[in-house]
């Protein structure tokens, strides 16, 4: 049996939506995936810091002077 052209798009989107649905899907696990990571992470860290292990103060460096940027001339300026 033919479908319509009608049952056809209908078909369609709801492939579409399956198909949206397991990509939805995969990325929840990943999205997991990667929060567990970090939370493992920051366990070490707050570790790593109750032993006092500390990273070394970095220097600000001075901030260069840029010169200013010139100002763009009207079309009568020229």
């Amino acid at each position: 049996m033919e479908l319509t052209e009608q049952q056809q798009h209908l078909k369609a989107c709801i492939d579409q939506q399956k198909e949206l649905l397991d990509d939805m899907q995969k990325l929840q696990g990943q999205l997991n995936e990667k929060r567990d990571l970090a939370v493992k992470i920051q366990g070490i860290i707050e570790y790593l810091q109750g032993q006092n292990v500390q990273l070394p103060v970095e220097e600000e460096a001075p901030a260069a002077e840029s010169p200013a940027p010139e100002k763009a001339k009207a079309k009568g300026d020229e």
